[in-house]
């Protein structure tokens, strides 16, 4: 079933605290990555989005730029919302706000159970597989038409 979305930028210290609540349901809580390294420096200086499903805050994602290199992260949905399109609009506006800012390279660290989802939008994986946060990764970059 196919959800109307919203995607916006994060512009506000309120919306911010809704996208850290959504990453801390997903990864903390769901997938049990300690919360001090779910939230880190970067934080400050990205770019971050939310995804807003009837008015209510169900997906966030993050771009962080360094030297013209563009990294999305912090991609997370809620679990009830999951397998609606969500992700693809969030990950869609990460690739265009990363390219507004002139990003070079594009790429990504994806879980390894995700990498088919990334590989349908043009994300291809580079090197082995290594662990963040004790689960399973894999870098992966944006060929870019």
């Amino acid at each position: 079933m196919k959800t109307t979305v919203q995607v916006r930028r994060v512009d506000s210290r309120k919306t911010l605290e809704k996208a850290y609540t959504i990453r801390t349901r997903v990864f903390v809580r769901e997938q049990g990555v300690p919360e001090e390294i779910e939230m880190d420096r970067d934080d400050k200086r990205a770019f971050h989005f939310l995804a807003f499903a009837a008015g209510k805050a169900v997906g966030t994602a993050r771009v962080v730029m360094h030297r013209g290199t563009a990294k999305i992260g912090r991609m997370a949905v809620l679990k009830s919302y999951r397998g609606r399109g969500i992700g693809t609009k969030l990950l869609k506006r990460a690739i265009v706000m990363a390219k507004k800012q002139d990003a070079q390279k594009i790429y990504l660290h994806a879980q390894v159970t995700v990498i088919g989802f990334y590989e349908a939008m043009a994300f291809r994986c580079v090197g082995p597989v290594f662990k963040e946060a004790g689960i399973p990764h894999r870098k992966m970059i944006l060929v870019q038409r």
